[in-house]
């Protein structure tokens, strides 16, 4: 501002023009006023002018600058569409890999034969009510020397292979039929309590505890319809059905004997077959005589001690038997 008083207003004017590239009309000697001002107005002057120009619009530059954002965002969704495609071509083949297994699983169980093998459950000489749970849930209780066998895929077919002695507690299932196979005999039922003899020269021999039960033999075609309390043979050509008057007739099963007034040869012949006791009388008035007690599960020592105090006898053991004589 120190040389606004020597110039003039039109001075000033064309140094303006002259500084911003313009025809300045009335020269004026900027270049002696550059010396003087060491240049700074014009600089200060230029600058000014350029920070408030509006740049030119370089519209191939904008043109790239948006071409190249569409493009990045159809190469996303590109990716997109390619990695939702190679996730459904996983699920088609984990689909048909599944599929796959399952089919060889079935193949291989059919001809396999898996599920046409059997289970088989025996007891020996020295085992008695063995407990065995079935597939569908019903209970069987094993005499000694007995054996069962059932199919694996038992539940879809109730069908079950008896040779000995069993009790059965069949869950009831009307839709399903429970079916023992006794060899010259069946029993069919729906659900119920009984207990099964096989081996019997009279025939397969079957005791109803509750509901009904079909006893039937193979080579005659006899049926027996069987209530409870009721004992039904057949198999051998002469089917019959009792009601049950021996109080004893389940008492492998329940572990106790009662009597009263009954002859020794009765109980001896009961302890025998229950609790597998092997007694000899070297008198035979022995066996007439009459015992009124129960006898439940204890050691065999125990017992034959029991009926030697009550009758007076002795006895000696030779391997397995029990020798009863008079003293």
């Amino acid at each position: 501002m120190k040389y606004e008083k020597k110039y003039s207003k039109s001075d000033w004017e064309n140094l303006a023009k002259v500084f911003s590239d313009e025809d300045a009309g009335e020269k004026v000697n900027s270049e002696e006023f550059n010396i003087q001002d060491s240049g700074v107005t014009e600089n200060s002057w230029r600058s000014i002018r350029s920070t408030n120009q509006t740049g030119k619009i370089d519209v191939d530059a904008a043109w790239n600058k948006i071409s190249s954002r569409i493009e990045g965002m159809a190469d996303h969704r590109s990716k997109t569409v390619r990695i939702t495609s190679w996730n459904r071509v996983l699920q088609v083949a984990a689909a048909f890999i599944l599929l796959a297994v399952s089919a060889s699983i079935v193949y291989f169980t059919v001809n396999s034969g898996f599920l046409q093998k059997t289970v088989v459950i025996a007891t020996n000489q020295d085992q008695i009510n063995k407990e065995v749970t079935l597939p569908d849930g019903s209970t069987v209780y094993l005499n000694r020397n007995t054996e069962i066998s059932y199919k694996k895929n038992f539940k879809e077919g109730r069908e079950l292979k008896l040779n000995g002695e069993a009790y059965f507690n069949i869950l009831h299932d009307p839709l399903n039929p429970f079916i023992v196979d006794a060899g010259s005999a069946s029993v069919k039922v729906l659900g119920t309590s009984f207990n099964v003899i096989t081996g019997n020269i009279a025939g397969v021999e079957v005791l109803v505890t509750s509901g009904k039960v079909l006893l039937a033999g193979k080579s005659d075609k006899s049926e027996l319809l069987l209530d409870p309390g009721y004992i039904g043979t057949a198999g051998s050509g002469n089917a019959k059905k009792t009601f049950n008057t021996d109080r004893n007739y389940m008492a492998w099963n329940t572990g106790s004997l009662f009597y009263e007034n009954e002859q020794l040869e009765v109980v001896f012949g009961d302890l025998k077959r229950v609790f597998n006791i092997s007694i000899v009388a070297e008198d035979p008035s022995i066996l007439k005589e009459a015992w009124t007690s129960p006898i439940n599960k204890m050691p065999d020592e125990t017992i034959i001690q029991l009926i030697c105090f009550s009758f007076n006898l002795g006895y000696v053991k030779e391997g397995e038997v029990y020798h009863l004589s008079k003293k």
